[in-house]
């Protein structure tokens, strides 16, 4: 069956302002423009649509869905399976947060008792889920499944205060950072003291410290895009900065 642009995006649920975008990037065109001008979309625009909008749910930017569906070694029917996998996980991610609401209402409500530790259960197993699903795979082949495993256990049993502190360093080691990188300097006070926010957030985390690791983790900042784009977001160069700050921290400069 073929479809008009206007057509598709009612069936679809998206503007045709929206697929006139994914025509002019390249990342959907349709199947012909007919004699009158109009765009006119077959089974198979219709089929990378869903995938695109499958990509699109799980939070991919839509640069990195181009490069997805448009590599030669794209299989539609391997990336079905995939998105289902992906949406299960997210289906119990989302139970989890349900159950935790319910349990937190029936504690309100005096029909339970909830301690501090539970309160945040769900959170915890959500955002270890997450990690696991974004960079599990580098950082157990690059750590191992043991310090992998020991570092999830610690996170799923933080305390409320460690979690707090966790959070607190994270947006502290975020500001320092900042002003750190305006001074181009990796080696200065700033960018030392960065480091040294980064190595006490690591601690929360990891069993144990070395400086071999946390120079290693900090060259995977620059290697893995993933964490590039997360560092680079505000101020591009800032990953590899800061990658350059722990090698000096750490005594492992390149």
């Amino acid at each position: 069956m073929e479809y008009t642009i206007q057509k598709l995006g009612l069936l679809a649920g998206v503007s045709t302002r929206t697929l006139r975008y994914y025509d002019e990037i390249e990342i959907l065109k349709p199947a012909r423009i007919n004699s009158s001008g109009y765009r006119i979309y077959g089974e198979a625009e219709v089929n990378r649509l869903q995938q695109i909008l499958f990509y699109k749910e799980l939070g991919l930017p839509l640069d990195q869905i181009k490069e997805i569906i448009t590599s030669p070694a794209f299989n539609a029917a391997e990336a079905l399976q995939e998105h289902r996998e992906k949406l299960l996980n997210k289906r119990e991610q989302l139970d989890r947060l349900i159950e935790n609401v319910e349990q937190t209402i029936a504690a309100n409500e005096g029909r339970i008792t909830m301690t501090d530790k539970e309160k945040f259960e769900g959170f915890k197993k959500q955002m270890v889920e997450e990690n696991e699903q974004k960079y599990g795979k580098e950082i157990r082949e690059k750590y191992g499944d043991q310090v992998v495993d020991q570092s999830n256990k610690k996170v799923l049993n933080m305390t409320q205060s460690e979690h707090e502190k966790a959070t607190k360093l994270a947006e502290e080691i975020h500001t320092t950072l900042a002003k750190a990188f305006e001074t181009s300097d990796p080696a200065g006070e700033l960018a030392q003291k960065a480091a040294d926010l980064h190595k006490q957030w690591l601690m929360l985390y990891w069993n144990e410290y070395s400086e071999e690791a946390h120079a290693g983790l900090a060259q995977m900042y620059v290697d893995d895009n993933r964490f590039t784009a997360y560092y680079d977001k505000e101020q591009p160069g800032t990953a590899k900065f800061l990658r350059d700050a722990i090698h000096i921290y750490t005594g492992k400069r390149n």
